[in-house]
């Protein structure tokens, strides 16, 4: 790779002389042929986003159906995030700040509130959905660390959750 970039610097110097340099050209050719990028492009492992897609459950859009009809039930496992993302922009534009109560989702629409229920201790609390995610094996909702502390979440870091669309 650096003998290509050396052979690419120093075509450009020449280029901009004026000078013709047909064998520097032609030495820098099998390089980028494109039979060799076709062999690598073969052999390239799948994307970050190819594998997550196989990841995700369908959305109701592909299937055709209605999102965030009020009174819609989910239920799944669900994780949290907060510190390491203060400061940051949800995926809507809002700066994340601690002790909010919002939730990301891969497909709720942005201010959609949810009832967020933890089947193991009973408590719940409502959401807003303003980010997506999460992306991390078959969790249904990521919630912020103001919503994972009232539903006791942050200890054990997943719970599973009912969730619960109010609009």
């Amino acid at each position: 790779m650096r003998s290509i970039q050396l052979l690419g610097a120093a075509a450009l110097l020449v280029a901009g002389s004026g000078f013709a340099a047909p064998a520097l050209a032609a030495t820098a050719a099998p390089a980028f042929s494109e039979g060799s990028l076709a062999i690598r492009d073969a052999n390239v492992a799948p994307s970050w986003d190819e594998k997550l897609q196989r990841q995700m459950p369908p959305s109701p859009l592909a299937q055709g159906q209605q999102i965030a009809s009020a009174g819609q039930v989910m239920s799944g496992q669900a994780s949290w995030y907060g510190p390491g993302f203060y400061g940051n922009r949800t995926a809507n534009g809002e700066v994340f700040r601690p002790g909010t109560l919002t939730a990301a989702h891969r497909w709720l629409p942005f201010g959609t509130r949810v009832r967020v229920t933890n089947l193991y201790n009973g408590r719940s609390t409502v959401v807003r959905i303003n980010d997506r995610g999460p992306f991390h094996g078959s969790r249904i909702i990521d919630l912020a660390h103001g919503a994972a502390q009232q539903l006791g979440v942050t200890s054990s870091g997943v719970a599973q959750v009912r969730l619960e669309v109010l609009n």
